[in-house]
């Protein structure tokens, strides 16, 4: 457990620094960059962006560790402090410190995820769903990620950069849910993984879930984008393992009052960050360059 408590948290201190150097880079390009594959291909020439993407694969690494010594249930809520070493590394950074708002909305953020996912516990579920199924998935998901970017287009700043987290959350959990598909399909050997179009789909998602996430980056400050980010991945995770998968959770007076609870403290923080002065001039420092 020890060994589980600590992989965990160093996964998350890697992430949350990952996402403190993608962001900084993330912020320097032009509008004009944002929600296309020519931001991530720009970014790639700057050693701070790739120096936080290197981060991240050490982060999941740390990820790998901790899961095979302990459960998801303990590993996932763990790997959420990294908000609480992001943001305020974020704010340093910039040369400012929190005040009272911005760290009870990170503390909420924190509390609220770790909380819901913690009581859900989900477990079980088959990968292997009939075809209609996932139409209706895909479907649904691509309507969702269509509105939130039109709605983001009508944004700027902390709300844009959360409307872009939540596009990105809902592609990076889709993906989840492909990989678990893919990973399904190893048992069968390495020519029904070619041939599955979940792996080229999620190959797909992947690559348009990281333009998504540099694209929030982008827009606004680390705290806007990154708490929604966190929020929506596992929320949509867990929604199709459920709903598609089969997957089944931790019911009763109980733990449903832990998942709504946290539900709504997660909500609360992510308006409190949201409409906080202080972030919303923390992007005024950081000037976009040319092209």
């Amino acid at each position: 457990m020890l060994v589980t408590v600590l992989a965990a948290l160093a996964a998350g201190v890697c992430f949350g620094v990952a996402g403190v150097l993608q962001q900084r880079a993330a912020v320097r390009r032009p509008d004009g960059d944002a929600l296309s594959f020519r931001l991530v291909r720009r970014l790639a020439r700057e050693p701070m962006w790739l120096t936080g993407i290197a981060l991240a694969v050490v982060a999941y690494g740390f990820q790998s560790v901790a899961l095979a010594f302990g459960p998801l249930s303990l590993v996932q809520p763990l790997i959420i402090s990294e908000l609480l070493f992001a943001i305020p590394l974020s704010a340093w950074l910039r040369h400012r410190s929190l005040r009272a708002r911005e760290w009870l909305g990170t503390l909420a953020v924190t509390a609220g995820l770790a909380t819901a996912l913690g009581s859900a516990r989900p477990r079980g579920g088959d990968p292997d769903v009939a075809l209609g199924h996932w139409l209706l998935l895909l479907s649904a998901v691509g309507a969702l990620v269509a509105v939130t970017l039109a709605g983001s287009r009508r944004a700027s700043g902390p709300p844009r950069a959360s409307l872009l987290g939540l596009a990105a959350g809902l592609v990076m959990g889709t993906q989840s849910v492909l990989l678990a598909a893919t990973v399904d399909r190893m048992s069968e050997g390495a020519v029904a993984v070619l041939v599955s179009w979940q792996t080229y789909l999620l190959v797909g998602a992947s690559i348009g879930g990281l333009v998504l996430i540099q694209s929030a980056f982008q827009a606004g400050p680390l705290a806007a984008g990154m708490p929604v980010i966190d929020a929506t991945e596992p929320a949509v995770a867990v929604t199709v393992g459920v709903a598609v998968f089969g997957e089944t959770i931790h019911t009763g007076w109980l733990p449903t009052s832990l998942t709504v609870g946290g539900i709504a403290l997660l909500l609360y923080g992510i308006l409190l960050l949201d409409t906080s002065p202080l972030l919303e001039k923390l992007e005024q420092p950081e000037t976009a360059e040319g092209s």
